[in-house]
């Protein structure tokens, strides 16, 4: 099990308990990018630094306590501000440029809501470098006038994948695209729509180009029985599109779905055809043998799929592909699944087995 941080105060407060206690991830995360931007863009860290600088001014517009909570990490973590703030712009540093150098962020996501299911369940496999297994860190926050949240995430990251009190949670895929801004880093947008108490909230806190770079939100709310819904939210600096079926079913991987992006952008990720469209519609297909066979839908459907191989070593439960470039292999680093009518969470380090998965 990875390591739990229980942060409350002030967002300095939050980040200073967060760089002080989860001070040994911060480092394997510092290390990792290092060597990934460097070893596959020749940036070097100086460079990152200031590449991460570039989205400061629009940071402190859209909500100056993230800047904070950063502050407070650095401070606690003994490493410069600029530094946890290269970590929370990874994402616009290694996922856009050219076809040739992009690294390679990889995750299925699955929820499943009303009418496919009785209750509102959002999970994935997120997939990335195996050395971030060592980053890992499950937070629990409390912060005053906001939701409580729990979340994964990377050591030094403020936003990842996770839920809060609101009952409103997120998943994140990666879009791999030509074009970025010095908007605010998706990290930061994931933050904030844990910060959001409803879904309309979360939908305000990353439209209207508010976002440096793609990606895919994978966004449930539950309000309560009957009151739920889960949409797939591919956001970019050109504004988002919501996607959302009537059925209740939402799967997302890592290629764009939607044709009012690829109006402006260009997805690169050259892998498509033969990883995320596959895991895609391999995700689909269970889902739908499962409502077929008249089977309840569950946290122990949600692991059948996420352990399912096919198309290994490119499967839902991804394995690195030794025929792939370096910057290209990927593996699952963690499971989870959560069951906002419940509000239980299951969890698994690695690549998940069924019985490895543990409740958090």
């Amino acid at each position: 099990m990875i390591k739990q941080l229980y942060l409350e105060g002030t967002p300095r407060e939050i980040g200073e308990k967060h760089g002080r206690e989860g001070k040994e991830q911060i480092q394997v995360s510092l290390g990792t990018y290092e060597k990934l931007f460097y070893g596959f863009h020749q940036i070097s860290w100086k460079e990152a630094r200031n590449r991460g600088l570039d989205h400061l001014k629009a940071i402190e517009a859209y909500d100056p306590q993230l800047i904070e909570e950063m502050e407070g990490i650095a401070q606690g973590a003994g490493v410069d501000f600029e530094d946890i703030l290269a970590l929370n712009a990874r994402s616009e540093i290694a996922l856009t440029g050219h076809k040739d150098k992009i690294l390679s962020d990889g995750c299925t996501s699955i929820a499943v809501t009303a009418p496919a299911c009785d209750e509102t369940i959002i999970g994935q496999n997120w997939d990335w470098k195996g050395s971030q297994i060592d980053s890992l860190l499950l937070l629990r926050i409390k912060q005053e006038g906001k939701p409580d949240i729990t979340m994964v995430t990377e050591g030094g990251i403020i936003g990842k994948i996770g839920f809060n009190s609101a009952g409103v949670a997120v998943c994140l895929n990666a879009l791999i695209t030509d074009k970025k801004s010095n908007e605010v880093p998706i990290h930061l947008g994931l933050r904030a729509v844990l910060n959001s108490s409803s879904l309309h909230e979360a939908l305000s806190r990353v439209n209207h180009g508010q976002m440096a770079s793609a990606a895919n939100f994978m966004i449930a709310s539950h309000e309560g029985e009957g009151s739920s819904m889960a949409a797939n939210v591919e956001v970019s600096p050109f504004g988002i599109d919501l996607l959302a079926e009537p059925n209740g079913i939402s799967v997302h991987s890592n290629h764009i779905l939607s044709q009012e992006l690829l109006k402006n952008l260009n997805d690169l990720n050259n892998f498509k055809h033969t990883d995320s469209m596959i895991r895609k519609l391999r995700a689909e297909q269970l889902i739908n043998t499962s409502l077929a066979k008249g089977e309840t839908i569950d946290e122990e459907s949600f692991k059948k799929w996420f352990t399912d191989k096919y198309n290994y070593p490119n499967s839902i439960n991804h394995y690195p592909n030794e025929n792939a470039p370096e910057h290209r292999r990927s593996e699952t680093v963690f499971s989870i699944i959560m069951n906002l009518s419940k509000k239980k969470t299951q969890f698994c380090v690695g690549n998940p087995s069924i019985d490895a998965y543990v409740e958090i």
